[in-house]
């Protein structure tokens, strides 16, 4: 018989009450839309809950989403906190013009159960809308749409059709968004978003970059910026750190020339493309350098390379055994600083002008050098690196590019370069090298190198002009503001986060790209002045008589508004810039309100955020834009609480991707086991910030073990109680038993529990707590012993205490999963409250006696012992004992009937000590008897074994057991205590002391007859299943018993009442039919329908 199936419970009983009742005709029809309309309706106040269906959860989910639009619910919900606390959250806004994937579920999972459980608590939770629309991500998806792969592409395009593209796609999948965030039930409000290209929100954005400009923190500088070929713009080091992949690259030592000697200066680089660009060697001055001669050549060379027997090469002496292959001789030794100002001859004569630069290819002091890798002398592009560019400006080097902005060698580098894009000529540049005898070694290097962290390709780093906030002028404010934000895990905060602003950088804030908000600067053509304009009434102001004023603040229109110098009257025009979409997304806290032009209040009464929630890799985009941006504009936190999600990954803990096939589709999982059950799912399977290894076999898992365990459950409650008419407002409470007293401080025990893993982020242990109490306390304990109370159809103290409690826990544990899973938990509200559990508040804990908590785990796992020692003891379950035997150990006396039933026990005893079920056993010590007897060991062990151990114990108690002519003394034995014969025990050890569990294992005819017939019971139940037959039907049933114990009537007539049997016949013999076997005995059945 299934424990929790109601169907299977009420037709092993024929004289059930719902049998009687006529509530169960058949088999469930499935899910009823018409009953569940009913019976979830909002406004129906319902007090006795209705019998509920098979689960199909879709169907479930998918008529709630349309009963929760008609009762405008999540509307609801917000209006019913509005006199309580704000919680403010706010929305990272994703860009629509992507399909959404697993990862956002995750996300919005997380996002939607906090704002949910905060909302039952009382706060008030706004929940607006996002959408990222402007940047990159958007341009790149046109791009390739429109087959634009440059700018001049996108320039002869026209900008102005080119935007307008922009503007279509950001919506490409805004309605696919929508679907999913409706059906997997993130509430939020999506038609009243806030949307990053709307002018409110440039405008918005204007005014917080004027705000940095008047305070000195904006500026425009020329600076080497990691920078992108494919999209044409720099990047800033927050998108850089979004890019990273290791990847294996050619390295080349190269031999500089010095013009005074023979000898050549050793510089090592992984970037061979800078080289034709080097203009200086760097050199440390208190490094001590070395001066080899080549004596031999070495035995084996792989690759391009070499040098000549004679040839002297100069290097840091730390690394020369790192660095040279072939056998040398040393010359002299000496610091750096001899080296500093010697000149060497261009790897790439005309590749740079000198343009009169009197330090052009010479050796340059700098204290930054070291001796960790290469050969201690860094070979110096000023344009291609930050600290070459630095140390460039310093010393005078030319400043002259070699790269043009599409990433190709500019006309006049070299004949067998020029054109090319730098990246595919490495092979080409050592060739070079190699003729020119300036290459010494080339090998392949593994490292971590920066990629656009939308295309993919790698990125250049080049020195260009740029605008940048100063972010390093408010680094401690930074770092003081961090230490104030809760974050989850803590780590991140002062780890991974709390590093990367200890070495922040000034953000290069403008991009040499089309579609995004502009950067709102103007500069006089006449004087220079520079001027940051913070809103559109401004530009108005300030546009010159004539000149178009944008009404559309995007690029072209905005490009053509000419603004009168405030100076010297002269025309100011702005700066072809967009800027940094991560910008845009940092200014949402008070953009989606847009303050400071907007309602009044509406801004200062939501800052600062409460709660924001994103991925980790968030810690080098959002996360760190929302604080760079509230920190220089409002000189204050941004956020209060940031929880950083892990990466999601396929179930071999692989990264996903579409060339690896191991995507997986969220919709695959609501069409099957339903949102609840992913959301689930996604919540248990580990704590938030760890990696995710989400494995689709664990949603099913999940959907059989937790939803339908308490679908179950909550059927078996309510069907009983649409019969009874059972309503739990004006039904007696009846008074409890021990049982009920146990699962409601369980239950209370679960709430504290609950609510305090919520609040300390643990949200995968509450939920975890939550699922075993409701599989292994509710389910296969409360549930499973309380189920006959309902069979009583007199409405019995017993009976309605049974009632009242499951009600509690229903209701209860629906409170405490809506957060998490918002479906089923309201549609058992609905069904047992009347109204949704998404307007319900969150439990408090009630009273938890811990004392009946303690003794029921006792109870159950001295059960669990019972089991055990049948195992041990080869009996089989079904095979009752005479009597069971509890010593020591606390008053289980009013769980007796409870441990008897369990056990299989006739009845339950107590007895203070083992003494009577055990015996003492003598048994050798073979070391001690070992060194007494030797060859003698083998009688006098077997001497042992044959003896009777109370004899033998007298006997050495009075000095005269011999033994095979041993004296044997009480150190040649020890003694042990083992069950008495027809008895078995084991111990349970709980705290400081410990309970045994003894089991009378002695058979009699009438345990023989009651086991029979409960195995014969079983088999028959499992056909009528398997015949598919509804509860009412009856069977015509024959059983043939062979070499089996006596089937007493009383068990006869009870398989017939079990079973629903309108005709029995029991036979003696061999049969014909289903067959099983059954300690020795051979049982065949046939089963018909009647």
């Amino acid at each position: 018989m299934r424990t929790l199936d109601g169907v299977n419970v009420i037709q092993s009983n024929p004289c059930h009450p719902l049998l009687r009742s006529g509530i169960f005709r058949g088999k469930s029809e499935g899910f009823g839309n018409d009953c569940f309309k009913t019976c979830w309706h909002l406004g129906m106040n319902m007090a006795t809950p209705r019998t509920t269906s098979e689960l199909d959860s879709v169907a479930l989910e998918t008529e709630l989403l349309s009963t929760w639009q008609d009762e405008k619910l999540f509307e609801a919900t917000v209006e019913n906190r509005a006199e309580g606390e704000p919680f403010i959250f706010l929305e990272g806004p994703p860009t629509a013009n992507g399909k959404p994937g697993i990862h956002h579920v995750v996300a919005r999972t997380y996002k939607d159960l906090v704002c949910r459980w905060k909302t039952m608590q009382g706060n008030f939770v706004e929940r607006k809308g996002g959408w990222d629309t402007h940047g990159l991500p958007v341009e790149i998806e046109v791009q390739k749409r429109l087959d634009l792969m440059s700018n001049e592409a996108i320039e002869a395009f026209g900008m102005e059709e080119f935007n307008k593209e922009c503007r279509e796609s950001v919506w490409t999948y805004e309605a696919a968004w929508r679907e999913m965030t409706e059906r997997m039930a993130y509430w939020c409000d999506l038609d009243d978003p806030y949307v990053t290209l709307h002018n409110e929100f440039i405008e918005s954005c204007w005014w917080a970059l004027k705000q940095m400009f008047d305070k000195g923190l904006l500026y425009r500088g020329y600076k080497v910026l990691p920078y992108c070929p494919q999209t044409g713009t720099s990047y800033s080091s927050h998108e850089v750190a979004l890019g990273y992949k290791e990847v294996e690259e050619p390295s080349v030592y190269v031999k500089f020339k010095l013009e005074d000697t023979n000898a050549s200066i050793l510089a090592w680089t992984t970037t061979p493309w800078t080289l034709p660009g080097n203009v200086g060697l760097a050199v440390g001055p208190d490094v001590e350098y070395v001066r080899v001669r080549v004596t031999a050549t070495p035995e084996k060379w792989e690759g391009h390379g070499g040098a000549e027997i004679g040839e002297e090469l100069i290097l840091a002496k730390d690394l020369f055994k790192e660095v040279i292959r072939h056998h040398c001789e040393e010359v002299e030794t000496f610091p750096g600083s001899d080296l500093i100002g010697r000149s060497y001859e261009p790897l790439f004569p005309g590749a740079v002008d000198r343009n009169g630069s009197e330090s052009a290819w010479t050796v340059i002091g700098a204290d930054w050098v070291t001796t960790t890798d290469g050969t201690g002398v860094v070979h110096t592009a000023v344009m291609y690196g930050e600290d070459d560019y630095n140390l460039g400006m310093e010393v005078g080097l030319p400043a002259q590019h070699t790269v043009g902005m599409d990433g190709s060698f500019l006309e006049g580098t070299h004949s067998k370069l020029d054109g090319r894009y730098v990246k595919d000529c490495d092979e080409t540049i050592i060739g070079l090298l190699h003729d020119g005898n300036l290459l010494y070694r080339e090998k392949m290097y593994l490292h971590d190198y920066p990629h656009c962290w939308r295309t993919g390709h790698p990125l250049l780093y080049y020195a260009m002009d740029s605008w940048f906030v100063k972010m390093t002028a408010v680094k401690d404010k930074l770092l003081e503001f961090n230490s104030q934000v809760e974050w989850a895990p803590d780590w991140v905060g002062e780890g991974r986060f709390g590093e990367w602003l200890r070495n922040v950088k000034d953000w290069a804030i403008s991009r040499e790209r089309y579609w995004g908000t502009p950067l709102p600067v103007w500069i006089c053509g006449e004087c220079g002045t520079q001027h940051c304009v913070g809103s559109t009434e401004e530009m108005a102001r300030m546009a010159k008589e004539g000149s178009p004023v944008a009404e559309d603040l995007h690029r072209p229109y905005v490009d053509d508004t000419v603004l009168v110098c405030p100076e010297c009257n002269g025309d100011m025009k702005r700066e072809p810039f967009v800027m940094d979409c991560w910008f845009d997304s940092g200014c949402a806290s008070f953009a989606q309100w847009h303050h400071p032009f907007g309602e009044e209040g509406k801004f200062e009464n939501n800052f600062p955020i409460d709660y924001i929630c994103e991925g980790v890799d968030q810690t080098r985009g959002w996360f760190y834009t929302l604080l760079a941006v509230s920190t220089t504009v409002f000189d204050s936190i941004c956020y209060k609480r940031c929880l950083s999600l892990g990466l999601i990954l396929d179930a071999e803990g692989k990264k996903m991707s579409k060339s690896k096939g191991n995507i997986v589709d969220p919709w695959d999982h609501f069409n099957r086991e339903g949102a609840d059950a992913t959301r689930w799912y996604m919540v248990t399977a580990g704590a938030p910030w760890n990696p995710l290894k989400f494995d689709p076999n664990g949603v099913r898992e999940t959907y059989g073990k937790m939803f339908l365990t308490l679908w179950n459950v909550h059927r078996f409650h309510s069907d009983y109680a649409a019969l009874d008419g059972f309503d739990p407002a004006s039904s007696p409470k009846g008074k409890n038993t021990p049982l009920d007293d146990w699962v409601l401080s369980r239950l209370a025990e679960v709430v504290a529990g609950t609510t305090k893993q919520f609040e300390e982020w643990d949200f995968h242990k509450a939920c975890r707590d939550i699922e075993e109490f409701v599989v292994n306390d509710v389910s296969n304990w409360y549930v499973r012993r309380s189920r006959r109370r309902l069979w009583d159809e007199a409405d019995s103290d017993d009976k309605l205490a049974c009632q009242h409690t499951l009600h509690t826990v229903l209701v209860t544990v629906s409170r405490l999963m809506a957060p998490v899973s918002p479906f089923m938990s309201d549609a058992i509200h609905r069904n047992l409250e009347g109204e949704s559990v998404h307007m319900a508040d969150w439990p408090e804990a009630g009273e938890i006696d811990s004392e009946i908590i303690e003794t029921m785990a006792l109870v159950r796992e001295l059960a669990e012992t019972g089991r055990r020692i049948r195992v041990d003891a080869d009996r089989r379950q079904r095979l009752p004992c005479a009597e069971g035997w509890i010593v020591s150990g606390p008053d289980l006396s009013a769980f007796h009937e409870i441990l008897a039933e369990e056990l299989n026990v006739e009845v339950i005893s107590l007895e203070k000590d083992l003494d009577r079920f055990q015996k003492i056993e003598v048994v050798p010590n073979r070391r001690s008897l070992g060194a007494k007897c030797r060859q003698d060991l083998p009688a006098v062990l077997q001497g042992i074994a044959d003896g009777d151990s109370e004899a033998m114990l007298a006997s050495i108690e009075a000095g005269n057991l011999v033994i095979a002519g041993y004296d044997i003394g009480k150190d040649d034995i020890e003694l042990r205590r083992v069950e008495r014969e027809g008895f078995a025990a084991q111990t349970v050890q709980i705290a400081d002391s410990s309970v045994s569990l003894v089991l009378d294992m002695s058979d009699t005819p009438e345990l023989l007859s009651k086991g029979l017939a409960r195995d014969i019971t079983r088999r028959i139940q499992a056909a009528r299943k398997d015949l598919d037959l509804a509860i009412e039907d009856t069977i015509s049933l024959q059983v043939w018993m062979k070499d089996a114990p006596e089937l007493f009537g009383e068990d006869s007539a009870w398989i017939i009442n079990e079973t629903r049997a309108s005709s029995a016949d029991f036979n003696i013999g061999e049969g014909q039919g289903e067959s099983f076997e059954v300690d020795g005995a051979t049982i065949w059945y046939n089963v018909s329908r009647s």
